[in-house]
C-alpha cells in the first residue's frame, strides 16, 4: 500500500514537472508561437534570432535553475527538520542564508554600491554571497564539534542570524538610496540570474549536494526514533550532524548566491511531501521532496511570469501566498503531521 502510494505520488509529480516545463517554455514576457518554441527546443533554429536567444539563453536556464533550486531548498528543509526534530526548521534557521545576504550587502552597500555593482558587477555579488554563507557554515561546524546538543546548535544558528541581520540593517542605514534599492531587489529572490554559462557550475554543486543527501538516509531514519536510540544502533551522531550541516550549508549557499534568499520552499515542501506520502521514511521522502520542491519552485516562476505586461513578480512575493496557509495548518496539527503512526 505504501509503495503503491509512493509510485502514484511520484508519477503525479513527474507529470506536473513535465507540464510546468512545457508551460515555462511557452509562456513569457515575449510572445513566441508555440510551433517556434518546439522547433527551437528540438534543435531547428528559428529565423528570428531574438526568439532563439530568449528560448535557449533565458527560458531553458530558468527552468533548470528553478527546478534545481527548489529541490535543493526542499531537501535542506527536510534534513534540518529531521535533525532538530522541529517542523518549523528551514534553510534560513541556521543563519546560512542570512550570512549569504550579509556578504551581498557588504558588496552592494559599501562605497555607495560602486564596489559591487559598477567595479566588479555580478561576480562580486556572487562571491560575496558564497563567502558570507561559507563563513557562517564554518562557524557552525566549529560550534558543532564543541556542542553536543542539536537544540543548542539551533539556538546558536538563530543568534548568528540575528547578528547578521543587525549588520545588514546598519549597512542599509549607512548606504545610498540607489544601493539600498539594488540590495532590496536582490533580496526578493530571482531564478533568472543564472545564465547559460553559469548553469553548469550551479547545476554541478546542487546535484552533488542532492546526491550526498541520499547517502544519509539510514542515519536520518534512525534519528526519527531519538538520538539515544540512533546511537545504540551505531549511528555516529556528531559525524552525521556535521555531514548534514555541510550538505545543507553548501546547497543553501549555492542557491542563495545565485538566486537570492528564497523563502518558504524549504519550510513548506517537506510537510507537503509527508502529507501526501503519509510517511517519514526518508528512502521515499527524500526523492519525493526533491521533485515536489522543483514543482513548487517552477509553479512560483510560472505565477511570476503570467502578468507579462508588468514584468516578473519577485519570487518572495509569491512563496508566502502558498506557504503561509500550509504553515498555519502545520502549527494547528503539529503532532499529526510531523510524526505518523
Amino acid at each position: 500500500m505504501a509503495m503503491r502510494r509512493f509510485k502514484a505520488v511520484m508519477c503525479s509529480l513527474i507529470v506536473a514537472f513535465v507540464a510546468l516545463c512545457f508551460l515555462l517554455l511557452a509562456i513569457g514576457s515575449v510572445d513566441i508561437p508555440l510551433k517556434e518554441v518546439l522547433s527551437v527546443v528540438s534543435g531547428n533554429m528559428s529565423s528570428n534570432e531574438a526568439w532563439n536567444f530568449i528560448i535557449l539563453e533565458s527560458r531553458i536556464p530558468l527552468i533548470v535553475t528553478s527546478a534545481l533550486a527548489g529541490a535543493a531548498l526542499a531537501v535542506c528543509g527536510l534534513l534540518l527538520q529531521t535533525l532538530f526534530a522541529n517542523p518549523l526548521a528551514d534553510p534560513s534557521i541556521l543563519g546560512i542564508s542570512t550570512g549569504s545576504s550579509l556578504g551581498v550587502a557588504i558588496v552592494m552597500l559599501m562605497a555607495g554600491g560602486s564596489f559591487g555593482v559598477v567595479a566588479y558587477g555580478y561576480f562580486a555579488t556572487l562571491a560575496g554571497a558564497l563567502i558570507g554563507a561559507l563563513v557562517v557554515m564554518a562557524v557552525l561546524l566549529a560550534f558543532s564539534s564543541a556542542v553536543k546538543s542539536s537544540t543548542v546548535l539551533l539556538i546558536i544558528g538563530v543568534l548568528i542570524s540575528y547578528l547578521a541581520s543587525s549588520a545588514i540593517s546598519l549597512l542599509n542605514f549607512l548606504a545610498t538610496q540607489e544601493s539600498v534599492h539594488s540590495y532590496v531587489v536582490w533580496g526578493m529572490g530571482n531564478f533568472t540570474n543564472v545564465t547559460l554559462r553559469q548553469l553548469p557550475v550551479f547545476s554541478a554543486v546542487v546535484v552533488v549536494g542532492l546526491v550526498c543527501s541520499l547517502l544519509i538516509i539510514k542515519p536520518l531514519n534512525a534519528l526519527l526514533l531519538g538520538t539515544r536510540y540512533a546511537a545504540n544502533l551505531g549511528v555516529n551522531l556528531r559525524l552525521t550532524r556535521n555531514f548534514l550541516l555541510l550538505v545543507t550549508g553548501v546547497l543553501t549557499a549555492a542557491v542563495t548566491a545565485f538566486c537570492g534568499p528564497v523563502s518558504f520552499i524549504g519550510l513548506v515542501t517537506p510537510h507537503i511531501s509527508r502529507l501526501i506520502l503519509k510517511t517519514t521514511d526518508h528512502l521515499r521522502l527524500i526523492p519525493a521532496t526533491m521533485l515536489a520542491g522543483s514543482v513548487m519552485a517552477m509553479l512560483c516562476v510560472l505565477l511570476s511570469v503570467l502578468p507579462s505586461d508588468t514584468g516578473l513578480i519577485p519570487i518572495n512575493a509569491i512563496t508566502p501566498v502558498i506557504g503561509v496557509p500550509v504553515i498555519i495548518y502545520i502549527i494547528l496539527n503539529r503532532r499529526k503531521i510531523f510524526y505518523f503512526n
